[in-house]
């Protein structure tokens, strides 16, 4: 044992050199080696500090909060029923959506055919009922159902004093074209009008768009029962339609008597709403 010890000079501890080499290699290089280590002299300052850099490892708080990521952009976050006619953010919100889907939607904001063959093209794929409405169902799948982000719980309904307002300005702006004479195919103010034009103007003086034919506007509507007509909806014979006024009452543009009238409902209709 003393003759091993004796080759050693002081100063020249060389296994613990070699270890906090490889310690600080991991670290920080050959250049802390020849700096930090030999100028400590094995003090065990500097050198034993530098594996304290993991310090830096994200704590546990900040792991927990991690998972906090922002909701999906696609995510529709109003409970409003969007269809034909709809605008504003949350169509641009369900544009964006279906096209995270495939589809190739301009996101402008306006709930037109394209944008109704879109959701009806989602609604098939995805085994929901095909009615170019985005209610609960829809939108809870567009949404992957996520609890609080619009998701399949029920809509929220608009106020009642909002929707039988709106129903009745649809009304109203229908009664103003009373004694424009029909004519088919016609959707001129004050002048002439065929079914849907009518329904149609009435429509967009209240900010919503409707497609211009008959068929293409019930399609895009929700058929509902008599009972739950309210003044505003569409009432729809086979190939003619006019605009619920209330009490068994219609404001239409029709063939016969060849002119825009109320009078009162006949045969059984169907009632399509846009609420």
């Amino acid at each position: 044992m003393a003759t091993s010890n004796s080759h050693r000079a002081a100063g020249r501890a060389v296994t613990p050199l070699r270890h906090s080499g490889r310690a600080l290699r991991g670290t920080g290089g050959a250049a802390l080696l020849g700096t930090v280590l030999l100028g400590s002299a094995f003090a065990g300052g500097a050198a034993q500090a530098a594996p304290a850099a993991p310090a830096t490892v994200p704590s546990a708080a900040t792991q927990a909060a991690a998972p906090a990521a922002p909701a999906p952009t696609q995510a529709l976050h109003s409970s409003e029923k969007l269809r034909w006619g709809s605008q504003g953010a949350s169509v641009e919100q369900l544009q964006s959506a279906l096209n995270d889907e495939g589809s190739s939607l301009a996101v402008d904001g306006k709930f037109g055919p394209r944008t109704h063959g879109a959701v009806k093209d989602y609604q098939q794929a995805n085994g929901l009922q095909v009615d170019g409405v985005v209610g609960p169902e829809t939108r809870g799948s567009l949404n992957g159902s996520a609890p609080g982000v619009g998701g399949g719980g029920a809509s929220v309904p608009a106020p009642a004093s909002s929707s039988s307002s709106t129903g009745q300005a649809i009304v109203d702006a229908a009664r103003t074209q009373m004694g424009a004479a029909y004519s088919w195919g016609s959707s001129n103010p004050g002048v002439s009008f065929d079914c849907s034009g009518l329904t149609q103007y009435a429509y967009k003086q209240v900010g919503i768009d409707l497609p211009r034919t008959s068929g293409q506007q019930v399609d895009a509507g929700t058929q509902i029962s008599k009972s739950e007509a309210q003044p505003g909806d569409l009432v729809v014979w086979p190939g003619h339609m006019g605009i619920y006024a209330g009490g068994d009452k219609v404001v239409d543009a029709g063939r016969s008597p060849g002119a825009v009238t109320e009078r009162t409902i006949w045969g059984n209709p169907t009632f399509v709403s846009f609420r």
